[in-house]
């Protein structure tokens, strides 16, 4: 089969490797019908994440078809369609039962992609495959289904949960690309007051508007911390989410947020941030990091599913899954493309 393999930072190519084969008993082949590509995997390529190696195939978001199971793989059959979720469940360990799979003991976590052969090839070895893998309804499409493998559930889980969204609150999303999108998104089920988009890129802001932001500000010509005081009464948000994974927008998150608010963290950071505790710690500021568990998964399918979440918005260009070294081009050029998903499909 062919695979997008990553061979150190900077270098990648389209290239012949060996089909995936099942290793364990709770395994599943799945031939990759859609794919994609997300912001973790240009984090790879410039070498923020050390634990990836040369030869890996990257990627961790699917939808595809299942081509054989493991002999303790009772629920999936060939034949079935199914999304591929971005962290991997073994279902037993402590941290599973308590529904946070990210931290799996077990073997799981996020692996596909990152310590194991990902998603962006032919086909893909999925492990545990029964509590990793969720069927589809006819009535959602590939393209719908593949935004749930990660950017709706981390944004949903990591920004709005973790942060605790509440009626009437003001939130503040940090960062307009797919997840700071997918946060105003989500962040609109729980009724807020305002929700405010911060960026760089004017045409992002634009973006924003259409996924729920009532106010765009962009700190290269607007005061931000002024403005959102101003919106509230001089407190500062009731939830910042920061959607960006730099230092300096973290540090900007924390002058944003009110006393006793929530600074809820998504980016993936590549360097240290400052956090000055000296003035944060008396403000009683609650602040938050995560990686996704997916358990809000099969709610957030079921919403889309009943025309609840609209998750189509989200895919702006699209390409042959052969065509996947010019979709990065596209995807890691972003500001000039207005590029948000690419969706690669065989």
């Amino acid at each position: 089969m062919r695979a997008l393999v990553y061979h150190g930072p900077g270098s990648k190519s389209w290239q012949e490797v060996p089909d995936p084969v099942l290793l364990e008993s709770t395994d599943a082949i799945v031939g990759v019908d859609t794919t994609t590509i997300c912001g973790t995997d240009l984090h790879i390529l410039k070498g923020d994440v050390p634990e990836v190696t040369d030869g890996r195939i990257l990627g961790h978001e699917a939808v595809g078809t299942v081509e054989a199971v493991g002999d303790a793989v009772r629920s999936l059959r060939p034949g079935d369609r199914v999304l591929v979720s971005c962290i991997s469940a073994c279902g037993r360990c402590r941290f599973c039962r308590e529904g946070r799979y990210g931290q799996c003991l077990g073997g799981g976590g996020w692996i596909l992609g990152h310590t194991i052969d990902g998603t962006q090839a032919q086909f893909v070895r999925v492990p545990f495959a029964e509590t990793s893998t969720h069927k589809l309804p006819q009535s959602v499409t590939d393209e719908q289904a593949v935004m749930l493998s990660d950017i709706l559930p981390t944004s949903y889980e990591v920004g709005v949960l973790n942060g605790v969204v509440r009626p009437a609150d003001v939130v503040a999303v940090v960062g307009a690309g797919p997840i700071g999108l997918a946060a105003t998104l989500t962040a609109g089920l729980f009724s807020p007051r305002h929700v405010i988009a911060i960026d760089t890129a004017d045409t992002r802001l634009e973006m924003a508007k259409q996924f729920g932001a009532d106010e765009t500000l962009n700190p290269a010509r607007d005061d931000v911390v002024a403005r959102v005081r101003a919106l509230t009464e001089d407190l500062g948000a009731d939830v910042v989410i920061e959607a960006v994974g730099v230092p300096e927008t973290f540090e900007m998150c924390t002058q944003l947020v009110r006393p006793g608010g929530h600074v809820a963290n998504i980016g993936v950071h590549g360097k240290p941030a400052s956090l000055a505790l000296d003035k944060l710690w008396a403000a009683d500021i609650t602040i938050t990091t995560g990686l996704v568990d997916t358990h809000s998964t099969s709610t957030l399918l079921k919403m889309v599913a009943a025309g609840q979440l609209d998750a189509r918005p989200f895919a702006t260009h699209r390409f042959q899954l052969d065509e996947i070294e010019a979709a990065y081009d596209t995807f890691s050029r972003a500001a000039e493309t207005n590029a948000l998903k690419v969706v690669l499909a065989k």
